[in-house]
């Protein structure tokens, strides 16, 4: 594809439009050469003389490498790979890993930081997504990402990311200063006018009462800035987050073929063999994308009580390989994602025998994939209520429905390009469907 075009096709990603990658594609290569000069500059001479110095579950994923010559192999031709597509994409500008141990060296460097807030590099938001990028669409990549001992092995690096992010020492970003995501730019970006008080500005004028990143990220809304429709009115079905809508699909099968382009949804996989898998045979799903500046807790769709509540784990940075290269790191593969990821699966049984039960699927897309649920099998909730939220990283929501449950979706289905992004915004707590009386 030549650069222009590219260009043109990656302002459309859904990826781009939600604010995980920087508008302009030549920024990625520039980014992720950025972080590898900083990582080698940090490490380079130390790794030359062993593993001692990095996070333990960093030099974890080293001993693994080092122990299974196969996976090494992979792993080594994944970069290669990667390498390549960057050349095809975007040749004049520098490609900063070339070895695993310059992966090694990123892989420590990031979990050991938080993310600043940097309007003009924008992926310096979302690290993770920056480095794996360009190998995620490889050949070598589409088994790597799907390897177990790999997939673990990054799951704890990300679960050691996310307890630093929990951590205070967070908290160096969380400040009003240029690169901070206090500041008056990340005000306007991330709409910090719903989230933050004047009380609470004065009270902690220097992290607004935030007590680390992750506080921060998964921060609690002003109740008034996302109103619940027809709290009273059980026909109405409301969106359990704030996201754009990715795709509507009606009359979804027990078992199909999610692996090709039309990412078709298999309940089987999607709701993990769940028991109560065949209740949703022949029924409705309604998927949405977070942007990184969305609202990133959830809520229930409609009253009922909790019958399963489990978070399943998968892959994070597996993408469908057949969709072509995605410098988004992975939405263009959402219903792919959906069958695969690592997601929370929390079935709600209402008191309306005409909706049956809703499956509301929080899904994590690349980064940490952490997903945290507050309810608990046996809970009673309202319309509205809190479920739980995502820590920091991309994310992505299912609702599955029972067949004959939705009359009507009052929200538009997106054109049948998944590439599009001309899906609507919903706010968690709108009305998105009408149920059958």
């Amino acid at each position: 594809m030549p650069l222009g075009q590219f260009q043109s096709h990656h302002e459309n990603r859904p990826g781009v439009i939600a604010g995980f990658l920087p508008r302009d594609s030549k920024l990625l290569g520039k980014w992720l050469d950025h972080i590898s000069q900083k990582s080698i500059s940090a490490y380079g001479d130390q790794i030359e003389q062993g593993y001692s110095f990095l996070e333990p579950s960093v030099q974890a994923l080293a001993f693994l490498l080092n122990e299974d010559d196969h996976l090494h192999g992979l792993v080594s031709e994944m970069i290669e790979q990667g390498w390549q597509v960057h050349q095809e994409e975007e040749p004049k500008v520098a490609y900063g890993i070339k070895s695993i141990n310059d992966m090694l060296c990123a892989l420590n460097y990031i979990i050991k930081h938080a993310p600043i807030f940097d309007p003009d590099l924008p992926h310096s938001a979302f690290p993770m997504s920056g480095l794996f990028v360009y190998m995620m669409w490889t050949p070598a990549g589409n088994f790597v990402f799907k390897n177990k001992l790999f997939n673990d092995a990054l799951r704890n690096i990300l679960d050691a990311w996310c307890e630093f992010l929990d951590s205070p020492a967070s908290l160096s970003v969380v400040v009003t200063s240029k690169d901070g995501w206090l500041s008056e730019a990340s005000w306007k970006a991330n709409s910090l006018d719903q989230f933050v008080t004047k009380e609470q500005i004065e009270k902690d004028p220097v992290h607004w009462g935030y007590t680390s990143f992750n506080d921060f990220f998964h921060r609690q809304i002003i109740a008034i800035c996302r109103p619940i429709d027809g709290p009273d009115n059980d026909r109405v079905i409301t969106s359990a987050n704030d996201g754009t809508v990715y795709r509507i699909a009606r009359n979804v099968k027990l078992d199909d073929d999610f692996e090709t382009k039309a990412q078709n949804y298999s309940l089987e996989q999607m709701l993990d063999g769940s028991p109560l898998t065949t209740r949703f045979v022949g029924g409705d799903v309604v998927q949405t994308f977070l942007s990184g500046n969305d609202y990133h807790r959830w809520r229930a769709p409609i009253a009922g009580k909790v019958v399963e509540a489990r978070v399943v784990n998968g892959y994070m940075f597996s993408e469908l390989y057949s969709e072509g290269f995605d410098p988004s790191a992975g939405t263009k593969s959402q219903g792919y994602e959906a069958m695969v990821n690592t997601r929370a699966l929390i079935f709600i049984e209402s008191e309306s025998p005409a909706i049956g039960c809703v499956c509301i699927m929080p899904i994590g897309i690349t980064e940490i994939s952490s997903i945290s649920i507050q309810v608990k099998v046996g809970d009673r909730v309202e319309k509205g209520q809190e479920l739980g939220w995502f820590s920091y990283g991309g994310s992505s929501m299912a609702l599955v429905f029972q067949p004959k449950a939705i009359k009507q979706f009052t929200i538009v289905n997106p054109l049948s390009d998944n590439n599009s992004n001309n899906g609507p915004f919903v706010r968690v707590g709108a009305q998105i469907a009408i149920s059958t009386i």
